[in-house]
């Protein structure tokens, strides 16, 4: 078999819709997790407004929630990189002291 037909049967073909490629904003993610899954939340969080509802939640497997850590780290890094370093709050501007906790 050759190399071409062997790379085009280990691609993978992703759809994105009209919808979803809108994208949902989100400046809060609440993390939980069991001992056979992460659930993360994404929440957007507005000044002056006392409640907020999550916009999407995903469910991963722990081997793809380290997977998508290090995706992260990486890009995060490659990002610095590019335009400087990402500047951090000492204190999350939001009170985190809400919501489930994380069982393990």
């Amino acid at each position: 078999m050759s190399e071409d037909k062997k790379a085009k049967q280990n691609q993978l073909n992703i759809e994105l819709d009209e919808k979803v490629a809108q994208g949902t904003y989100s400046n809060l993610a609440v993390i939980n997790h069991s001992p056979s899954e992460f659930v993360v939340d994404f929440v957007n969080i507005m000044p002056g407004v006392p409640k907020s509802k999550v916009q999407s939640r995903i469910i991963l497997t722990p081997q793809h929630a380290k997977r998508l850590l290090k995706a992260l780290g990486d890009n995060v890094a490659r990002f610095e990189q590019a335009h400087g370093e990402i500047k951090d709050y000492d204190k999350p501007p939001i009170p985190m002291n809400f919501g489930p906790t994380g069982q393990a």
